[in-house]
């Protein structure tokens, strides 16, 4: 318990530095998550998941040695009450994933990814959703020592401050209930090294092979357009890590980045939806970037811009009529 409590310390600590928060505000949920947190012994990660639909799952889990994670994964939306476990080994997860449409699969089974075979919004009318690992032990390969789930987007934030990684798809995805995120806390800091996009499905594989993380949540979403997905590969090394990501959603401010020196994904997150055409872009100099990923609710702009996460504040569907969406970036 004495290192998981120091290294949310250190967060607390750069989460100060960069609002001037309340220190014993802060210090306090660090440590009672840690003290609510599953700590793992030497050489002991999370190495399998499992997901229960209903009362007799749950209890054939309990006796094969799963332990239950605090969260329904169907909160708000009326269907099955759904709960994530997991059992520790010495064979680490080091990636997790989510599918909500079939063409999504396809990449992450020749990949080598291992299945939940529980759709994650059962009895709720949403989109269909699959929990997808990966167990991998490339140089892009950072293993999970703690997994949690979050129901209310409120308490996105403070999960951020204390150093959680967010899985980016709702896993009430079309259900109409509470946002749900899983969050996964891995052995050591992970920087984000490398930002591209795809619009079609044929290079999943390659990129999924090559350590890549896909952001599970289409950048055009009920715009009608393409599925377009940002994917990042991360580091433990701070000086490989890409430091400064903008979103262009207008010519002036694509001329501007360009002019500036970014480096641009040329993969335009808006295409097929007859709205303006928008771009990433990216540099690499002082302080690295730890996470990114997409941001539905406007509601919680505030509390994450108040936790330190930078909220760009341009709609991807910028022109068309599709969902407001926001990159975040935390540093």
């Amino acid at each position: 318990m004495t290192h998981s409590i120091s290294v949310l310390y250190i967060y607390a600590a750069d989460l100060w530095s960069v609002q001037q928060t309340s220190a014993h505000q802060l210090t306090s949920y660090c440590l009672s998550l840690a003290v609510s947190t599953h700590e793992p012994t030497m050489c002991s990660y999370i190495s399998e998941l499992e997901v229960s639909l209903n009362e007799a799952e749950e209890q054939n889990l309990l006796q094969r040695g799963f332990i239950v994670i605090d969260g329904n994964l169907n909160e708000g939306a009326r269907g099955n009450a759904i709960r994530l476990w997991f059992k520790r080994g010495s064979v680490p997860i080091t990636k997790v994933q989510v599918s909500f449409r079939e063409e999504m699969a396809d990449g992450l089974t020749k990949a080598g990814y291992k299945k939940i075979y529980k759709d994650l919004n059962a009895g709720a009318w949403g989109d269909y959703l699959y929990l997808w690992y990966s167990q991998g032990s490339g140089e892009f390969d950072t293993p999970i020592v703690d997994i949690s789930v979050t129901t209310d987007a409120a308490d996105e934030a403070e999960r951020f401050a204390c150093g959680w990684e967010r899985v980016a798809c709702d896993l009430n995805r079309g259900a109409c209930g509470n946002l749900i995120h899983l969050w996964l806390k891995r052995e050591k800091k992970t920087y984000i090294c490398d930002v591209t996009a795809t619009d079609s499905y044929g290079l999943d594989i390659d990129l999924f092979e090559k350590g890549y993380i896909r952001v599970d949540e289409d950048t055009n979403r009920g715009a009608r357009g393409a599925y377009v997905f940002i994917w990042f590969r991360q580091t433990t090394d701070p000086e490989k890590a890409v430091n400064e990501i903008q979103v262009s959603i207008n010519d002036d401010q694509y001329l501007e980045y360009q002019q500036q020196k970014y480096e641009q994904v040329d993969v335009d997150l808006n295409k097929g939806t007859g709205g303006n055409q928008v771009f990433l872009w990216y540099k690499r100099r002082s302080n690295p970037i730890k996470a990114i990923g997409l941001l539905l609710n406007k509601d919680v702009v505030k509390e994450n811009l108040e936790a330190g996460i930078s909220v760009i504040l341009k709609d991807l569907n910028e022109g068309n009529k599709g969902s407001l969406e926001y990159l975040y970036v935390h540093q």
